[in-house]
């Protein structure tokens, strides 16, 4: 990195000096844009699970083939992570959010016209590629914008988009792809982009690049040990979160015995929760970023390993899927922050390595939770995400006060 200058209390961070009180019109606009943009492109990200059918259906393929659709994202945004800082050079970080948002547009437009599975696939490539670019590159946006102490209280605000995508993207896409087909739904995603990136245009200021990035300083960040306590912290318990996520709703079925009703409403419950714990998670981190970790982990492993053990009761079951989004609505603010101070000179290439943990804890709890569903049933990929995010309770133990 050709420029290291970074004070928190300052603050400085490259070129930029941040006051960290001016939470002024022109920053809680410019910070919206960002959410905005997470909302854009998590929306298109999740749209292809309420789409499968028709989908597969237009394509001439298998569901389970138009499923790839959403592994292709992540394994694409997985590799291109770590060359995004690198490859953007000292380009001015306005124009390559902008040019991100550019190419979601150009995207989520060739997959929606996708005569073939082959073009639908590039075309989800492409939103692989503007994932990873704007996630690896928002913790360090968002402190310019913000100032460094309110860094968990602004990345609160852009992750809020993730919630609401995840709640919504999925349903609407159902629902928009029965009254006007599925193209027409992921066109939209489109046009959602498109907003995103005029609302950049107008509020981000210009943003300079501070550092210039080599894949060997990436690398080299891993040496630092608040960086290895981050990654640890992200790949334990995002892999124990979706080991067991991913398999909610069959426990539910089988253990609580709810119908399809009672389970839509289980989760609807989880994603409102996770909408408070984007607030919650970003009060705390800026306060306390150990206790926040420590909260964050303390409050899924306990409603994964209550769920295990009372599950049966339809009330108790009730609340503590609702406790465990609000645990999962702390984490994407919590766990990037945390990276985050481990590297204050370095936030964009930190923001590579961020993720880079997501993707593969993402991988790895996908294929550890569907061996274990398959071997000793619905409650253990639980066990699993109680195990995990117990595990990151005695890591956070071992993070520096702050």
């Amino acid at each position: 990195m050709t420029d290291t200058t970074s004070q928190l209390d300052g603050v400085t961070i490259g070129l930029e000096t941040v006051e960290q009180s001016a939470w002024t019109a022109a920053t809680w606009f410019a910070v919206l844009s960002m959410a905005a943009t997470s909302f854009a492109l998590v929306s298109a990200e999740f749209l292809p699970a309420g789409l499968l059918t028709p989908m597969a259906r237009d394509l001439g393929i298998t569901e389970g083939t138009a499923g790839q659709v959403v592994t292709a994202t992540a394994s694409v945004g997985a590799v291109t992570a770590l060359l995004s800082n690198v490859l953007i050079g000292r380009l001015n970080r306005k124009s390559v959010l902008v040019g991100l948002s550019a190419l979601a547009i150009g995207s989520n437009v060739l997959a929606s016209l996708a005569t073939d599975f082959w073009l639908l696939l590039l075309g989800r490539a492409g939103l692989g590629i503007a994932l990873s670019g704007f996630w690896a590159l928002s913790v360090a946006v968002v402190a310019r914008l913000v100032g460094a102490n309110a860094t968990g209280r602004g990345m609160a605000i852009v992750t809020l988009g993730v919630s609401l995508a995840t709640i919504a993207a999925p349903s609407m896409g159902a629902l928009i792809s029965d009254w006007l087909g599925w193209r027409i739904a992921m066109a939209m995603t489109a046009g959602l982009a498109a907003l995103a990136m005029l609302l950049q245009v107008l509020s981000l200021p210009t943003l300079p690049a501070s550092t210039s990035n080599s894949l060997a300083d990436v690398f080299r960040l891993t040496r630092r040990r608040g960086i290895q306590l981050g990654m640890l912290a992200i790949l334990l318990l995002m892999t124990g979160h979706f080991a067991g996520s991913v398999y909610v709703r069959p426990f539910l079925e089988q253990v609580t015995l709810l119908d399809t009703r009672s389970i839509a409403l289980a989760l609807l419950g989880f994603g409102i929760a996770s909408v408070i714990g984007n607030v919650a998670g970003g009060r705390l981190a800026d306060a306390s970023i150990r206790l926040a970790l420590a909260v964050t982990a303390v409050l899924m492993a306990f409603a994964a390993f209550a769920l295990v053990l009372s599950g049966a009761h339809i009330g108790i079951a009730f609340a503590l899927v609702t406790l465990w989004g609000f645990a999962f609505g702390m984490a994407p603010v919590v766990l990037p922050t945390n990276l985050s101070r481990g590297a204050p000179d370095a936030l964009e290439a930190a923001g590579s390595l961020m993720v880079v943990s997501f993707q593969v804890a993402i991988s790895i709890g996908a294929v550890f939770g569907g061996y274990i569903v398959d071997h000793y049933g619905a409650g253990g990929p639980l066990t699993l995400t109680a195990v995990l995010a117990a595990s990151t309770v005695l890591l956070a133990l071992l993070q520096p006060r702050s």
